[in-house]
């Protein structure tokens, strides 16, 4: 049984969320101890137990220490099964945890099932700490598709904090043998649109358009060239509870990047923007290809397809490197290696 230490590198949920994927893929079985130990709330929150029952359910697994809090746990894969499923992270402590975050767990997983499956995700679709379903949905699976992974997702219901209320759903195809030999991604082609996407709940239409216009601005004084590739969608959505996010999408010809930002009370809709524009204009200042976000998710299906890959991200985080460690637990058999930590990276996959 593979042994992995929760509070390694980063210490997060995502050491969890890789391992519990990784062992349903590669039927490994493995426990897990110091869970999130370093954070505010150690130990298995709602959206983490949520990921653990649905691998448990796909895989029929045998489980330990899947409760609240717990700061260890067992998974025992089976047979890995396709088919319909329904999960919702309200259901332990009645949580806006993230959806987001389970189908990062469960993706990668039901790829490699018998047969194609359609997943119904409750709880927190734009919530902190997590990627938004706007990422999901317009950056990371256009991405994973390019290397045989199709997948579907489908906003049924806006979810913000503190409430949730949201639900997504995944249709999700069996993965494509991909005849590549090798993934070279090193070249981000010219910019084709930047599309602006500033939604509110339950709050004035205008702090969406206050947000939008500010980004817009701040795109403006930067380079001037962006305003003719720019897209905007400005709008006032159904919600069990106020909230406001901002997101944008780059897309290259080669590769979409993607940033977003949410609203808070007491936090001005110019703040929000300025802190996405902050981290958008890191990215398109340099010349690296994929945001650092994406950077991280991407790399577990890479690593599945266990073919030699490079790629580039503008920023090595944390993160990343836990993601890396995780990874060669399950596959060592892969080298990794990363290079230039602090700006430009490189991280190439051989298999022995």
């Amino acid at each position: 049984m593979i042994k992995i230490d929760g509070s390694y590198g980063e210490g997060g949920g995502q050491i969890l969320r890789t391992a519990l994927s990784l062992s349903a893929i590669l039927n490994k079985q493995f426990a897990i101890y110091n869970i999130r130990k370093g954070r505010k709330k150690p130990g298995l929150l709602a959206q983490h137990l949520t990921g653990v029952n649905a691998a448990r359910q796909i895989t029929d697994a045998r489980v330990t220490g899947d409760k609240f809090g717990s700061l260890s746990l067992t998974f025992e894969p089976k047979a890995l099964k396709g088919g319909e499923y329904e999960f919702n992270v309200a259901e332990e402590r009645g949580s806006a945890g993230s959806v987001t975050l389970v189908a990062q767990t469960i993706l990668p997983i039901l790829f490699f099932a018998d047969k194609e499956s359609v997943v119904t995700l409750k709880g927190g679709t734009h919530v902190p700490f997590s990627p938004l379903f706007d990422y999901l949905k317009e950056i990371l699976l256009p991405t994973i598709a390019n290397f045989g992974y199709e997948a579907e997702a489908s906003l049924k219901a806006f979810g913000f904090y503190p409430v949730g209320g949201g639900e997504i759903i995944l249709k999700i195809k069996k993965a494509i043998a991909n005849t590549k030999t090798q993934f070279n991604l090193q070249t981000r082609g010219n910019l084709k649109e930047i599309k602006i996407v500033s939604k509110v709940a339950n709050l004035p239409l205008s702090i969406a358009e206050r947000q939008k216009a500010r980004l817009i601005e701040r795109l403006r004084e930067a380079d001037q060239t962006l305003l003719g590739r720019i897209s905007e969608q400005c709008t006032v959505v159904k919600a069990s509870c106020p909230g406001t996010y901002l997101f944008m999408k780059a897309e290259f010809e080669n590769i979409r990047a993607g940033f977003s930002a949410l609203g808070a009370k007491g936090k001005p809709a110019e703040k929000v923007a300025d802190e996405l524009f902050e981290a958008a204009i890191d990215y398109l200042n340099q010349n690296e290809v994929f945001d650092p976000h994406l950077a991280d998710q991407i790399l577990i299906f890479l690593s599945i397809l266990k073919k030699p890959f490079i790629f580039t991200t503008t920023k090595i985080t944390n993160h990343l490197l836990t993601n890396i460690w995780v990874i060669s637990q399950f596959l060592p058999e892969l080298k990794i290696e990363v290079k230039d930590k602090q700006i430009t990276s490189s991280i190439r996959c051989q298999t022995n």
